[in-house]
């Protein structure tokens, strides 16, 4: 099973940079992180090749500094800004050879929503550069009020609308849980178009094995169906990151 680290949550008392090193010395060779675009991507390049690790997954649009909500990808009035800004997220990833973007829906509902949703997904997966998989993900409507893709029967439609081999799902157990009551279901129920996996604990993100979702099951179930892609612990450690990473070594 191959591990990454979200390094936008974990080891939050380090500065950005060090948090390479202390991802490389906990044992990852990869990484994630959500918003890299207020460090120069050669700054993260020198922190990813001293320590021998792979960005493999960052978000789009890059942070709206005016102070917006982030992502609009589900937004009829932001079509152009949508596509500008993912045009400067193909950049970064191409710099920094990253495989997978995170694509944000953004605050949205109803029909034009998803029209313009699928619309737009459509568009980036015509325009990634060659390599780079585009991922959604639904979040829940407690941490996330008012977010379009709020459900995972909704991306599953989605992406059948869009029906581009560059384009999947991105599995978050803290999400699933939330919305669906049943994390370890939802991913048996979205295996086959799932191309990413995070983890973290529900009601608040904590650690895997301090809340309600069921890890060894899930776990289980990850070997189980062959899950070959990246599972990554995103989550607030509340102390030191190393003392939570016995996910890491499952039974």
């Amino acid at each position: 099973m191959k591990f990454a680290a979200n390094l936008s949550l974990l080891w939050p008392e380090l500065p950005y940079l060090d948090r390479f090193d202390a991802a490389s010395a906990a044992g990852f060779d990869a990484v994630e992180v959500l918003f890299p675009y207020e460090v120069a991507a050669k700054e993260t390049e020198r922190a990813l090749t001293a320590n021998g690790l792979r960005l493999v997954l960052i978000n789009a649009p890059p942070p709206n500094y005016t102070g917006g909500p982030r992502g609009f990808a589900a937004q009829p009035e932001a079509v152009a800004r949508f596509r500008s800004d993912m045009r400067r997220a193909f950049r970064y990833a191409q710099a920094l050879r990253v495989p997978m973007i995170h694509v944000m829906a953004g605050e949205a509902s109803g029909a034009e929503a998803r029209s313009t949703f699928v619309d737009n997904l459509c568009w980036a997966a015509k325009e990634a550069p060659k390599g780079i998989t585009l991922t959604i993900e639904p979040l829940n409507p407690i941490a996330m009020p008012g977010y379009f893709l709020n459900d995972y029967a909704l991306a599953e439609a989605v992406l059948s609308e869009v029906a581009a081999d560059n384009v999947a799902l991105q599995y978050d157990s803290y999400h699933a849980q939330m919305i669906h009551g049943d994390a370890v279901a939802v991913f048996d129920r979205y295996r086959a178009i799932t191309r990413h996996v995070q983890l973290g604990d529900s009601p608040d993100r904590s650690p895997p094995g301090t809340g309600t979702v069921d890890f060894p099951a899930l776990f289980a179930r990850l070997k189980a169906t062959g899950y070959a892609g990246y599972v990554s612990g995103e989550y607030h450690p509340g102390g030191p990151t190393e003392n939570t990473l016995s996910w890491m070594r499952p039974q």
